[in-house]
């Protein structure tokens, strides 16, 4: 039988993104300030683009922004109708599911601060130090002092949460001194001893190389100050810029504001907000001369320039709407602090505004809302639920704050096992298994039954011998 050729067709499905697609979601997860270096590679290369000098005027003053729509109520709130601004619905472009880029480094603080097992108020003062890093990663003096007073608690509180958080991955982060610095670093490879604190303290010889007083300060031979030198030397000074995330100072990308009747709203920071716009004089200039190869070049760029700028609209439009979504859940938090979040996840908001999962996410990358309670990333808001059999949700971070109030009033002679709070967790409605209450245990710090039991008797006084 000898071969013969032949035609077959065949219909396949399949999902193809244009490169202007992939640029429109790179673009909503950029943030601000990527985007001005973006928006000015962009400038440079089309000529039919220039930025808008009309930036810094209101949201409903801009050109080509649409004034704040009619403000809605959250759902179940009481008061007026009018509680919320919200905008013009936008529905998904249907290119959510691309992978998303590495997130920005705080925003990776962020994940380990949840991930630490805090309380809401800890969560509330991590997120006020995770914004007053500086480029270097370090705390300016008096920061501290600043993060107490905004949220009335005390600098011992502030001071507890810092110090955990110069632990995390990349150690050394949120130091207010080099020293401070190094020393976290050096505590996590379990390299501190008391001649690597004096080495720490005398930097300023180190600095003029004065090794003959460093060694007599340090009480080391030459050869152990040589090396700890060389394991001085492989720390980061500057852990903020490590895995090439530089940090750079905060500016809100949303701002807050009350209005007379008790409600809020919301709109881009014009400050801070990066637009472009057509030359229009520049186009008809142009279009009246060009021929060939040279009208070509207009029309691409001029449909370029035009794309981009509807793309840099449909971006503000997204972020307005969906942290309005976000903030309107968490109304509570406004009035009561941390303790009143409620819990959120990615869906929820993603199912009330008829977007993908990934919008929402890419939306919430790298953007901050200058709230009544600080500048807070959009991610702070979202709090992981448990519902109970009791058919109640509740938040894991209450759950945690629960466990830690069980573990912290347990008497010395009466230590109680995982298994004992999750049946005690139980019958007060809240169905979770040992191994997760195991979880939260290690992500707050705390030791087994075993460890807890044998370190209070440890603590307890001898008995009195007569």
């Amino acid at each position: 039988m000898s071969a013969q050729p032949r035609q077959e067709f065949k219909q396949n499905q399949g999902l193809f993104m244009s490169a202007r697609m992939r640029q429109s979601i790179q673009i909503l997860q950029l943030s601000n300030a990527e985007l001005h270096e973006f928006l000015d590679a962009e400038v440079e290369k089309n000529p039919l683009l220039e930025r808008d000098p009309t930036t810094s005027a209101p949201l409903a003053e801009r050109p080509g922004l649409a004034a704040p729509p009619p403000m809605m109520r959250a759902p179940g709130a009481t008061g007026d109708a009018g509680r919320w601004t919200s905008d013009s619905g936008l529905d998904d472009d249907g290119t959510g599911r691309l992978a998303e880029s590495a997130p920005a480094l705080r925003d990776v603080m962020f994940e380990q601060l949840v991930l630490s097992g805090c309380t809401t108020t800890e969560r509330e003062i991590g997120a006020h130090l995770i914004a007053a890093l500086d480029p270097a990663g370090r705390l300016a003096g008096g920061a501290t002092d600043d993060i107490a007073a905004t949220l009335q608690v005390t600098l011992r509180d502030v001071e507890a949460i810092r110090q955990r958080m110069m632990r995390f991955d990349p150690a050394g982060l949120f130091a207010t001194s080099l020293r401070e610095c190094l020393a976290a670093q050096l505590q996590e490879r379990n390299r501190f001893g008391p001649a690597m604190a004096r080495l720490l303290d005398n930097l300023d010889l180190l600095a003029r190389h004065d090794l003959k007083r460093l060694r007599q300060a340090c009480d080391v031979s030459a050869t152990d100050l040589e090396d700890m030198i060389a394991e001085l030397r492989t720390l980061d000074p500057k852990p903020g810029a490590e895995h090439g995330s530089t940090l750079t100072v905060i500016v809100p990308d949303i701002l807050m504001e009350q209005t007379a009747e008790g409600g809020w709203t919301l709109e881009l920071n014009p400050e801070s907000t990066p637009r472009v716009v057509l030359n229009s004089a520049l186009s008809t200039r142009m279009s009246l001369r060009a021929h060939g190869a040279e009208r070509t070049y207009l029309n691409d760029t001029l449909t370029s320039a035009n794309w981009l700028i509807r793309a840099l609209q449909q971006r503000s439009m997204t972020i307005l709407r969906v942290s309005t979504e976000i903030l309107r859940r968490q109304e509570d938090f406004l009035q009561h602090g941390p303790q009143a979040l409620q819990p959120l996840n990615l869906r929820t908001v993603a199912e009330a505004l008829n977007i993908h999962e990934s919008t929402v996410s890419r939306v919430t990358a790298n953007k901050y809302v200058a709230t009544p309670r600080g500048v807070l990333p959009l991610k702070f808001f979202f709090v992981a639920a448990m519902t109970g059999n009791d058919g109640e949700i509740r938040s894991n971070i209450a759950i945690q704050s629960v466990i830690r109030r069980m573990i912290q009033g347990e008497r010395p002679d009466a230590v109680l096992s995982d298994e004992a709070i999750s049946l005690t967790l139980r019958r007060q409605g809240i169905d979770i298994a040992r191994r997760t209450v195991a979880k939260y245990r290690e992500a707050m710090g705390f030791p087994n039954s075993l460890q807890r039991l044998q370190r209070a008797a440890e603590a307890a006084p001898p008995p009195n011998r007569r």
